[in-house]
């Protein structure tokens, strides 16, 4: 009843699926307000409205809830001879290189696991992993209060790009700024999130205002559509765009982003004991990180060391002229 109407606001609605009667409902909140001697919820014309208290109250009802079809469902698959089920949270940007590879290897390890996968932005990745309904995100902490309720465990860099459709008329200009993109419409990610807030400083550190038309979906299928489908802007990862400007669908504009995104996590709440499956699969994600993170740098060397040898040879050239 306390999950129900937290969520719905709406007694009649609760008690429909509750399936009983609205006055049964009506009863059984009264009796749980008796119980704890205290009004959980305001009786509005319009809504019923959670108290503070009942705020507190639906929280843990919810988690209760969770914690409860968590372990049916996970004892129904042990019995059966199953491995369990392990519901991961994660961002796109980590989906193209790592959380793929780690399932393929954990699929391989436990065949008769069943994984849930969850994409969302880290802001409601972290509310659905506070609330036990996750049981390992990747992504990133959005909240100071995140330090004390998770562990976290850095993964990986995201570099990000501007990425527009191959029709674009700025994919034919070598040389832009960001002050030139501010005439342009934008798909954004919603407020909150990492991404956003790398385009709202980047734009502000250019001194630039909102852009014309903006569109705001955390979705990577809406985005793709309507890259190829419009003149939009967006400011998206580099290792999920890849792909798709490989094979000519997109393209990048060749404006420098100076600012950086923070590297994405693992991320679990504190204080628990994780099942087998959900520490072997952070430790194959640590592992396919690490092994990311030497082959970049073995990558970032040799730029380097070309860099180093076109510069002698410019330097040689020079002297001789």
């Amino acid at each position: 009843m306390l999950d129900l109407l937290g969520r719905t606001r709406n007694l009649r609605i609760a008690a429909e699926q509750m399936h009983i009667t609205q006055p049964a409902a009506t009863k059984i909140l009264s009796d749980v307000e008796a119980m704890f001697g205290a009004q959980l919820f305001e009786r509005l014309p319009r809504e019923m409205r959670p108290t503070d208290l009942g705020d507190l109250a639906v929280r843990y009802a919810s988690t209760a809830l969770a914690n409860l079809g968590k372990f049916s469902s996970e004892f129904a698959t042990l019995k059966d001879g199953g491995y369990g089920h392990l519901t991961v949270g994660f961002i796109p940007a980590s989906a193209a290189q790592l959380v793929v590879a780690a399932i393929k290897e954990i699929q391989r390890r436990r065949p008769r696991l069943i994984i849930k996968l969850v994409e969302q932005s880290s802001d409601q990745l972290a509310m659905w992993l506070e609330e036990k309904r996750l049981d390992v995100m990747v992504g990133r902490p959005t909240a100071p209060r995140h330090e004390a309720l998770f562990d976290v465990v850095d993964l990986l860099a995201e570099p990000v790009r501007a990425v527009v459709g191959q029709h674009h008329p700025l994919l034919q200009q070598r040389h832009l700024e960001i002050a030139d993109l501010g005439d342009w419409p934008w798909i954004l990610y919603p407020r909150g999130t990492s991404m956003r807030q790398l385009f709202d400083e980047t734009f502000a550190a250019a001194g630039i205002v909102a852009p014309v038309g903006i569109v705001e979906t955390p979705s990577m299928f809406s985005t793709l559509e309507l890259l190829q489908a419009t003149d939009m802007i967006s400011l998206q990862p580099e290792v999920v765009m890849d792909r798709y400007v490989q094979s000519g669908l997109l393209g990048y504009l060749r404006v420098p982003i100076r600012r950086t995104m923070s590297n994405y996590s693992v991320i679990t709440r504190k204080n628990e004991v994780a099942p087998q499956a959900m520490n072997e699969f952070i430790a194959i994600l640590t592992d396919i990180a690490g092994q990311i993170n030497l082959r970049r740098d073995a990558g970032d060397q040799i730029s380097d060391a070309t860099e180093m040898a076109r510069a002698d040879m410019r330097i040689s050239g020079s002297s001789h002229r």
